[in-house]
């Protein structure tokens, strides 16, 4: 059978490639410390789950317009503009089945054959995915360490031409946990206006941030609000990976050709799930600050930690709950150490090439685990490297 070409360059996220190898171990009776997948360790808060189960036994368990119900829609452009200092109207905000939508989406409704993308590199394997399924052509642009994993800006300003429609973005970012700096941002910005481009920013990690840090969107800079895209959800900070819930904020005029695909999709997003989520952002937020209290915890663990390790160096991040080590000492390519670590010390973690060719001498980790497991897990690493 012949299949489609824009099939061919796709594949599996190395997360769910390590973790079934994980698994597999673990089946002979290896006890495995998983540190290879980014979903939080907590469970759902009390009261979103309670939302969730109430609405389900009520029958809330119908259709709803393809962009979201009101409710939600309305109470996502206020706190997400309150918590950037700008102001969003319901009809920008688009929710959707989980966070990718509103990555591949925008991405299908402004990117055409030909056209080029700049995206980060080490970064989500999604961003590239999505650009070769539009039919456009994936530029990276390295992070790098020196600069706290922000972009190459040098690279960016030698890449960036009349063909580029889109730049992606991710701050907090995953693999690294850096965070773009306002100075970055506003060169990025300028580059975006003077070559008329869409911005793809993607700020699920948005809330999880350490040390006062203070992390902008680039939406709120000048010039910027009529042609950039925030990609938000629930499932980092409220611990909904499985309630598949996440939304867009964009301009009106994307957010109707965004809520088409989704209509011609995915239909809409469950409704008890949408009411959930209301629940998630109207109610008690001190259980996000706990928790991003106790990540901030087994960061600073876990960054101590790795720099004790011969051979391996680690800065720290400012948000989001991985770290990305240097292993370049230890003499081994990226995807053999974590093998490696995987097979003799019983610890799953990622090679940073799962994440692209600048990822090379690098592991990511995630700290998304208990205070305990990372701790036994950085002994177990230092065993096998002493």
């Amino acid at each position: 059978m012949r299949f489609a070409k824009r099939t061919e360059s796709l594949s599996a996220e190395g997360a769910y490639q390590v973790l079934a190898k994980a698994q597999a171990l673990e089946k002979t009776g290896r006890e495995i410390i998983h540190l290879e997948i980014g979903q939080p360790d907590f469970k759902t808060f009390p009261n979103i789950s309670q939302a969730g189960i109430q609405a389900i036994n009520d029958g809330f368990t119908r259709y709803t317009p393809p962009p979201g119900m009101p409710a939600l829609r309305e109470i996502i452009a206020r706190s997400a503009g309150s918590q950037r200092g700008l102001t969003f109207n319901p009809e920008q905000v688009v929710v959707s089945p989980g966070a990718k939508p509103n990555l591949f989406f925008p991405t299908l409704a402004v990117v055409e054959k030909g056209d080029q993308v700049i995206y980060p590199n080490p970064g989500f394997p999604s961003y590239e995915a999505m650009i070769r399924v539009a039919g456009g052509e994936p530029v990276p642009v390295p992070l790098l360490e020196e600069n706290d994993f922000s972009f190459d800006l040098a690279e960016f300003d030698k890449v960036i031409s009349e063909k580029t429609r889109m730049i992606i973005l991710n701050s907090p970012g995953n693999p690294t946990g850096g965070i773009i700096p306002r100075a970055d941002l506003e060169h990025i910005a300028r580059a975006a206006i003077k070559y008329d481009c869409w911005v793809l920013s993607d700020e699920i990690y948005a809330r999880i941030i350490y040390d006062d840090v203070k992390v902008d969107s680039i939406m709120g800079l000048p010039g910027m609000a009529e042609r950039t895209i925030i990609m938000d959800g629930f499932s980092k900070t409220y611990a909904m990976t499985g309630w598949r819930l996440g939304y867009g904020i964009m301009p009106k005029d994307l957010a109707d050709k965004v809520g088409l695909l989704l209509m011609h999709s995915v239909g809409s997003t469950a409704q008890f799930t949408q009411i959930a989520g209301v629940e998630a952002l109207g109610g008690d937020q001190e259980q996000v600050e706990e928790v991003v209290a106790e990540y901030k915890r087994r960061r600073d663990l876990i960054v101590a930690g790795l720099n004790q390790l011969p051979g391996i160096s680690c800065r720290n991040p400012r948000g989001a709950f991985y770290v990305f080590p240097n292993i370049k000492e230890l003499g081994k390519s990226s995807q053999e150490a974590a093998d490696w670590i995987l097979d003799q010390a019983g610890v799953a973690v990622l090679p940073g090439s799962a994440f692209g060719k600048y990822g090379e001498g690098y592991l990511r980790l995630s700290y998304a685990n208990s205070l305990g497991n990372i701790q036994k897990a950085l002994e177990r690493i230092g065993e096998i490297l002493g």
